[in-house]
């Protein structure tokens, strides 16, 4: 079975050479490089894993460009794109051009990110996305989730994937799946996917985290197993990696052997276009 993790952040330090936007904090302070996330990956037995710049670097692109070069088979990249920037218009074309660049992903997470969203500056990249066909990552709390609808519904044929369930940042347990249910609604696009990714670190549980599986099966029932990928988000993870796997591959009884292949890497490859 192939193990393709649908998120991981790769970065490097804060430096004047190279600096960061002062918007958020990294999720931890070592940053997580290629080389350290290939040694995790290669002891969790996970094949490939697709590279999102985090936001906290900015809309950078660098890093997970060069890993992909260099190492195809294992990495592919969501990059980040500034919809604000004159500069970006009509990049789109020629994205999926760049080595191992599968698509784009946006996040509308914190207040000085949402604006992008619910003042139109967005509004451009829909229909550039659409034409190209580049697939999109959002993040965005459930209770934005109806914003997305309206874009799936006006872009049919324009892929777009809900990052770790919509779950707002900093919630925990019930709290944390008290408006699921905002987000199962979109599963009625077809062009619309979930990740089921850093689930762990919304519980206050310990592996292999059964409490979730109630969550994991409304998730499910709503979008199938071909349009709901498992994903780490593996820097702010609070579990080994391997734990990760084997919470999926090993402890959901109720999941079938093909429910399996397409959850845990089939799906995603299919659904962004990296060729298996």
């Amino acid at each position: 079975m192939l193990v393709v993790d649908s998120q991981v952040h790769i970065w490097g330090a804060d430096t004047p050479q190279r600096p960061w936007p002062k918007r958020a904090a990294a999720q931890r302070p070592i940053p997580l490089d290629a080389d350290d996330l290939l040694r995790e990956m290669n002891e969790a037995g996970v094949d490939r894993v697709v590279i999102v710049p985090p936001s906290w670097e900015g809309d950078r692109n660098d890093l997970g460009i060069a890993a992909a070069a260099a190492r195809p088979n294992r990495y592919a990249v969501m990059g980040r794109l500034d919809p604000q920037d004159p500069k970006s218009r009509g990049q789109l074309k020629t994205w999926r051009q760049q080595s191992g660049m599968l698509g784009l992903r946006f996040t509308f997470h914190i207040p000085e990110l949402v604006t992008l969203l619910t003042e139109g500056h967005m509004d451009w990249v829909w229909g550039e996305a659409e034409d190209a066909g580049v697939p999109i990552y959002v993040l965005v709390p459930q209770p934005l989730v109806h914003l997305i609808d309206k874009v799936a519904e006006r872009y049919p044929h324009l892929k777009l994937t809900m990052d770790h369930l919509s779950i707002p940042s900093g919630k925990k347990d019930a709290d944390a799946f008290r408006d699921l249910d905002l987000l199962l609604a979109i599963a009625k696009r077809p062009n619309v996917a979930a990740k089921v990714s850093a689930l762990p670190s919304y519980s206050t549980g310990k592996y292999p985290y059964k409490e979730l599986q109630g969550y994991i099966r409304r998730v499910y029932d709503a979008f199938g197993p071909q349009r709901m990928f498992w994903g780490t988000d593996l820097s702010r993870s609070p579990i080994p990696y391997r734990q990760h796997v084997t919470m999926f591959t090993e402890e959901i009884s109720w999941l079938s052997s093909g429910d399996k292949e397409w959850i845990m890497g089939r799906g995603v490859c299919e659904w962004l276009g990296w060729q298996i």
